[in-house]
């Protein structure tokens, strides 16, 4: 318990330190640029205690739980007695592996369900669109995208192949995808890809990442151990983007059929009786 208290104390110390530039940055804009008082003082300095508490708290469980959840969770599903006899001899088959694929791509989408950032984005884009954009369908798109790119990140780790490839044949099915997409869609996509990387995704899928590398014999953590954040990033542009082509097709034909159906009717109704 002392030990925790010691550790907590740390955080909040430095966590101080690293909020100060923001507040010092806000504070001399409002004061000496725009030449205005500080609205709300009381509340502002209320919300900052509560802001450098929440931030210490969740550095402290980061370090407690989520990094060693996930590196024990790698070193598990990697164990030789898990991934059969076919490691015991130190050779590495990707095939051995299909385990921690399933695994990575589900605590990719869980966590990107449940990250505030993607939320409170998702409920925006609803708002913004009248209802065209629905929350849920575009957390789930970038929940898909990610657990469909931690997946194969994780392949990579397991493989050793160059991180390059993978990036840059994502970034060129994106670039293809973005000149066939709606306009509309187009921005939202893009910063799809960025609000995962956040509170929620980024400690877990990163501390899997450094903990399958280290598992794995051959790899390194510090060049393989990485990498994964970018595959969490790149493919739910993939996704949202490919859900509205698809949503867009679909609407189409939809239309068309209708229109089809209601042409029948007509000739019907213009035919003599």
């Amino acid at each position: 318990m002392t030990e925790l208290l010691g550790v907590l104390v740390a955080t909040v110390r430095s966590t101080i330190f690293d909020v100060a530039p923001i507040v010092v940055v806000l504070v001399l804009f409002q004061v000496v640029v725009l030449r205005r008082r500080l609205p709300n003082l009381r509340r502002m300095a209320v919300g900052l205690v509560y802001v450098l508490i929440g931030l210490a708290l969740f550095l402290v469980g980061l370090e407690q739980a989520l990094f060693p959840i996930g590196e024990t969770m790698a070193r598990q599903l990697t164990d030789p007695e898990t991934i059969g006899a076919s490691n015991l001899a130190g050779a590495v088959d990707w095939r051995d592996y299909l385990l921690v694929y399933a695994f990575g791509g589900a605590i990719g989408f869980a966590t990107t369900v449940a990250e505030p950032s993607l939320i409170a984005v998702a409920i925006k884009a609803q708002e913004v669109s009248g209802g065209t954009v629905r929350a849920w369908g575009l957390r789930i798109a970038v929940a898909v995208g990610v657990a469909i790119g931690v997946a194969l990140g994780c392949f990579r780790i397991v493989t050793g192949t160059p991180l390059p490839w993978y990036i840059i044949a994502a970034y060129v099915v994106v670039i293809v995808q973005t000149f066939r997409a709606g306009r509309t869609i187009i921005p939202l996509a893009y910063d799809s890809g960025g609000v995962t990387t956040s509170t929620v995704t980024v400690p877990v899928v990163a501390a899997l990442g450094l903990g399958l590398a280290a598992s794995i014999p051959g790899r390194s953590p510090l060049i393989d151990g990485f990498g994964l954040i970018a595959f969490a990033s790149v493919f739910p542009i993939m996704t949202v983007l490919g859900y509205a082509m698809v949503a867009s097709w679909w609407s189409r034909r939809g239309g068309a059929v209708d229109a089809q159906e209601t042409g029948h009717e007509n000739e019907a109704d213009r035919r003599p009786r």
